[in-house]
């Protein structure tokens, strides 16, 4: 049996708990990892943490653009704060193992907050759509309540989808092995783990990802169409200027997150691999988390400011 897996007699064998495999018989190599991952983990955690802070706590930033990317970053400490932690501990710890209930609990949040993520890209394309090709109208039809109610469907879209693949994948039967192959209760190495034929299963989940992943996207694009082709006719070059490079962060991070989702989701099953599999997570679930904050405080000469102001703050009731 292996490490931290348990097995339960009822009708037939059925796992109760999984265990995650180790990463490497190499304390090293793990503990390399562990620290490269934590240190990561934490850079994520404080510049998502600190956009969000300074965009709610400087007034000049209750825009639009600056309300979708607040969210963003939210939606980045929960999406990290879902896999990571537990991720850490079974690099470094003999107890890897996760119950049943808290691999789908892992799921559902990991969802939940990657398909709200999708959904906010979206929005936020639609925002710079909007202030670019309809400017003189943008201020009524972004106000306060259409911008909020485009952040509470993308957050209420990813909680239904988060319930129903998470319902949907943990009402099979799993009578062993119980180890999965992968960092955290993703997906596919979930299912690989099921009892019988899954292959309805694996369809339907891999439907659910084409709709969540590529209708956002396809409007991303369709924005972004509709952004260049007002850009082109613009007599002046500050003019294109300035309206490319309110766009070139929100573009940089859509590459980021919608290249490393499709190559994972979408790509065929015989072309999985173990080891791809979990260095594309380590890069969805960590690299472009920590890149996001990177990216917009640098290309953002407002951000970078608020982000000033923010801290000085904090320096000035440090030392009061």
């Amino acid at each position: 049996m292996n490490l931290n897996c348990s097995l339960w007699q009822e009708n037939s064998m059925s796992v109760k708990r999984f265990a995650f495999a180790k990463f490497s018989e190499v304390t090293e190599q793990c503990f390399l990892l562990f620290t490269l991952i934590l240190l990561m983990f934490l850079a994520s955690l404080t510049g998502n943490a600190l956009i969000a802070l300074a965009i709610w706590t400087n007034p000049v930033l209750h825009t639009p653009m600056y309300f979708f990317l607040a969210n963003l970053s939210l939606l980045e400490i929960g999406y990290t704060c879902s896999v990571i932690p537990k991720m850490l501990q079974s690099l470094v710890s003999e107890a890897r193992g996760i119950s049943l209930e808290g691999c789908a609990t892992q799921m559902f949040f990991f969802t939940l907050f990657a398909i709200s993520e999708c959904c906010l890209l979206a929005a936020m394309a639609f925002d710079r759509y909007m202030a670019i090709c309809s400017p003189l109208h943008y201020a009524t039809q972004m106000s306060r309540g259409v911008c909020a109610h485009l952040a509470l469907v993308s957050w209420g879209v990813g909680c239904m989808v988060g319930l129903g693949q998470t319902n949907y994948i943990f009402s099979l039967d799993f009578c062993g092995p119980c180890e999965i192959d992968h960092f955290f209760c993703d997906l596919p190495p979930i299912l690989a783990l099921a009892c019988g034929d899954t292959s309805h299963n694996e369809a339907a989940v891999f439907v659910v990802a084409i709709l969540c992943i590529s209708s956002p996207f396809l409007l991303i694009v369709a924005s972004y169409g509709r952004i260049l082709a007002a850009v082109l006719v613009m007599p002046s070059s500050e003019g294109r200027h300035k309206a490319l490079s309110t766009c070139s962060s929100h573009l940089l991070v859509v590459t980021l997150f919608y290249g490393s989702g499709s190559v994972t989701y979408l790509r065929p099953k015989a072309s999985h691999s173990p080891g791809i599999d979990k260095l594309l997570a380590l890069f969805y679930t960590v690299v472009t988390s920590m890149l996001n904050p990177i990216i917009y405080s640098l290309r953002n000469k407002e951000v970078k400011a608020a982000l000033r102001r923010t801290l000085g703050k904090k320096k000035v009731l440090t030392h009061g």
